[in-house]
């Protein structure tokens, strides 16, 4: 017979549930601040400084999502 595991509650788990719990949120933001970034007119060097990344890591990043919300993206980088 099979013993069922159980989900931790509490302690360590309630923290760990925490720290992805404000990754999802940091994300979120994330993506909301560089899509009004990319609207007003920024680069992607621009942005990438910002965030403290390079350009190419905030493209692979955001330009999908922002090319299909049909945002204006600068070509060249600046």
């Amino acid at each position: 017979m099979a013993v069922q595991q159980t989900s931790p509650t509490g302690g360590v788990a309630d923290e760990l549930a925490a720290v992805l719990a404000l990754r999802e949120l940091a994300d979120r933001l994330e993506d909301a601040a560089v899509e009004r970034a990319m609207r007003q007119g920024w680069s992607w060097g621009q942005v990438a400084e910002a965030l403290g990344v390079t350009r190419q890591a905030v493209n692979k990043k955001h330009l999908r999502r922002l090319a299909a919300a049909g945002i204006q993206l600068r070509r060249r980088y600046g």
